[in-house]
């Protein structure tokens, strides 16, 4: 018989041998912070109608965690604060410029790039000098920038994604895939003159965040030059789809970032940025190109729209804290960290029985407005009705990934009726802490756990012919007018 004292050494030297699995932690430490104010929830009604219903229309200070946008809402490290205080404001041949541009050299491959002062107007330039009315240009689910640039041009966007995209409940590794069927359909039907490009958006924001796989890449890249077009990368968030491809597809775990990026960036012609993602920085974006033949083309609408092409309105403060940033988005613990954070969130939701876009996606979690909200019609905005739920119920600010932005048909001008009714959660980087994102859930299962009294939404009482969503002004439907509707 071992007796008990004995029985209490053999287990404590037992268990000083079980090694403990350590848990994830962030990859850098908080050097300052900012105040946030909790709201009531008489607060935000008021400040809520009086918006219009539009969160567009709050202003910061009345809400609470801001999960609008991931676009120029991220923090900004020491390093990149460091190289904002030797930026050279020079208006021609700025040294910050050529920082810069070495930089995207490093990272991309391109050779040549233009500035810009954000992603929409980086998209403004190469639309601007390649685009032109009645063309049709595939890719994987525009986003709303995207397609109204195009729309404006009087072109059409067409949708190539695979069909895995639009069902939230389908485990999928590489949902932001285009369809090379539905794409190769596109290009033998229409003469290659009316399709100047096709863009590939990595990730893809409007199907939830997702990634396009290495393969779908480069068989898009080798349908293109069978057809005669060009591919162009929409790259805000490049370095997030990096990361699910090293974690998601076959031979590539080993890789690191920087070599999996280039060889993203080998299967396109071009890219649009906007830096105030996957740039971690404020403002900024920029085209860059491997011919100069491209550059060419955009330098005349770069000058015209922009500036100079070696400022292209941005600073040299700003082109020296995005070189950094670049440089700094390509680490994996930062990235790991960064995915990690909303991954946290998105399991939250689906613990609590949320339902959500799966897998969960790089930089947000998508909220399936549809099943969230089975009883309201589709004709009083599904997704907007929820994401105003979302801030009466915690002061957190989403925003509307569904009708609304999807805008009308620029031929009927019938509302367009989006696969997708979606409420993202937009992660800012390097902003909000765990307990944060386990706020945000708690205040989700709380508007589910109500859902069923949910049962109309919103009508429009003023809307933009174009980009609607941004300063649409709506009021809410009661049962009522909803009746006699």
């Amino acid at each position: 018989m071992i007796d008990s004292a004995k029985a209490g050494f053999y287990l404590n030297t037992l268990n000083s041998q079980i090694k403990m699995d350590l848990p994830f932690t962030e990859s850098y430490k908080i050097k300052m912070v900012e105040p946030i104010r909790k709201s009531t929830r008489k607060e935000r009604e008021a400040w809520i109608k009086k918006a219009q219903y539009n969160l567009f229309n709050l202003r910061s200070e009345q809400v609470f965690i801001d999960l609008l946008t991931d676009s120029g809402t991220g923090a900004m490290s020491d390093q990149q604060w460091g190289a904002i205080m030797t930026g050279d404001e020079s208006y021609a041949g700025s040294s910050s410029y050529f920082h810069l541009k070495e930089t995207i050299k490093d990272i991309t491959g391109f050779d040549y790039f233009l500035p810009s002062h954000q992603g929409r107007a980086a998209e403004n330039v190469l639309f601007s000098s390649l685009i032109k009315e009645g063309d049709l240009i595939p890719g994987n689910a525009h986003f709303d920038t995207t397609k109204g640039h195009i729309e404006f041009r009087h072109a059409d966007a067409v949708d190539c994604t695979i069909k895995e995209a639009y069902d939230t409940t389908k485990e999928h590794p590489f949902k932001g895939n285009v369809d090379l069927d539905k794409l190769e359909h596109v290009l033998i039907s229409n003469p290659k003159e009316r399709i100047p490009m096709i863009i590939v958006t990595v990730t893809c924001n409007t199907a939830g965040g997702q990634p396009v796989s290495m393969q779908n890449l480069k068989d898009v890249y080798q349908m293109a030059k069978k057809y005669g077009t060009t591919i162009i990368f929409d790259a805000a968030r490049f370095a997030e789809n990096a990361y699910f491809i090293k974690m998601r597809e076959p031979g590539y775990r080993n890789q690191s970032i920087k070599e999996i990026v280039r060889e993203m960036f080998s299967y396109a012609d071009g890219m649009t940025m906007s830096s105030k993602k996957d740039g971690l920085v404020n403002i900024g974006g920029f085209m860059a190109f491997r011919e100069k033949e491209m550059v060419d083309k955009c330098s005349m609408h770069t000058i015209m729209f922009e500036g100079f092409v070696t400022y292209g309105g941005m600073s040299g403060r700003d082109m020296n804290a995005l070189a950094v940033g670049l440089q700094e988005v390509v680490d994996f613990d930062y990235l790991d960290t960064r995915i990690q954070q909303v991954k946290y969130l998105g399991d939250k939701l689906i613990e609590y029985g949320v339902p959500v876009q799966q897998p969960i996606g790089g930089h947000a979690v998508f909220v399936d407005a549809k099943r969230f909200l089975p009883h309201v019609p589709k004709e009083e905005y599904i997704a907007q009705t929820l994401a105003v739920e979302l801030y009466l119920e915690g002061g957190v600010r989403g925003v509307e990934i569904g009708t609304l932005l999807a805008d009308r048909d620029p031929h009927t001008r019938e509302n367009r009726y989006p696969a997708l009714e979606l409420v993202r959660l937009a992660i800012p980087r390097r902003v909000y802490t765990n307990n944060h994102m386990h706020y945000v859930a708690a205040v989700l299962k709380n508007v589910y756990d109500r859902r069923d009294q949910i049962k109309h939404g919103f009508s429009i009482t003023h809307e933009a012919p174009i980009l609607r969503h941004f300063t649409v002004e709506l009021e809410r439907v009661h049962k009522e007018a909803s009746v006699r509707k």
